[in-house]
């Protein structure tokens, strides 16, 4: 399994039969090393509304007819913009074809502001818990630090997790240390940083901070083997 950080939040997992794209912000996103059209997922999975995750899933999966794995409200929107969606929710878990997926709680907002500004109501964010090809990944969307992480930590052994460190409207990297420390993954990629001023920070030096696992910093384009 090769599993690559595209920036921000847009995680690129390929297993040997499918493609999953997590939160896909790559248009507008000067971090992102990967353009929209030439993107061919099996599988969508989004965190939340925000625009900077849900990003170009409209036009991929316009034009793909990929599967969006979205928390249950925004799949619903985006069922009604003509996609095809699979509506999920927290603590939930479900089978597909490439492995099972599981809703986490996260603690953060959900907005999305559609094309012609109209605000719309993304529910509950969420993390994600990928089980494939035995092994675990967990991205954690955004949220702020909280004490079910080691619950989460506990209850599964996570061979890579994404975790946010940018700071102002998620984890910064001291709480995310902790939250390493919580969630006892093997390796840990820091994400949800240096996209903009406000969430600027230095990956680099997080990574070689963490103590529970290893530490991994990614530019975008770069990969892990599972």
């Amino acid at each position: 399994m090769k599993v690559s950080f595209h920036g921000q939040s847009c995680v690129k997992i390929e297993t040997v039969n499918h493609t999953l794209l997590i939160d896909p912000f790559i248009t507008g996103n000067s971090t992102s090393d990967l353009q929209a059209d030439q993107q061919n997922p099996d599988v969508i999975l989004l965190t939340h509304g925000h625009n900077d995750h849900v990003g170009d899933t409209v036009s991929i999966a316009k034009r793909t007819g990929c599967l969006v794995v979205a928390p249950n409200e925004l799949a619903v929107y985006l069922e009604s913009r003509g996609l095809k969606t699979h509506p999920m929710h927290i603590g939930g878990a479900h089978t597909f074809d490439f492995g099972k997926v599981k809703l986490t709680p996260a603690f953060h907002g959900s907005l999305f502001v559609d094309e012609d500004g109209t605000h719309v109501y993304g529910g509950m964010p969420a993390g994600l818990l990928i089980y494939a090809e035995d092994k675990t990944i967990y991205h954690a969307g955004d949220t702020g630090l909280f004490s079910d992480l080691k619950l989460i930590g506990d209850r599964n052994e996570i061979d890579l997790a994404f975790l946010p460190i940018g700071d102002n409207f998620t984890m910064g990297p001291e709480d995310a240390l902790l939250a390493a420390d919580w969630i006892q993954a093997k390796q840990v990629v820091p994400m949800h940083y240096n996209t903009f001023p406000l969430i600027e920070q230095d990956g680099a030096a997080f990574s070689q901070q963490v103590k529970t696992g290893k530490g991994v910093h990614l530019q975008p384009g770069e990969s892990i083997e599972l």
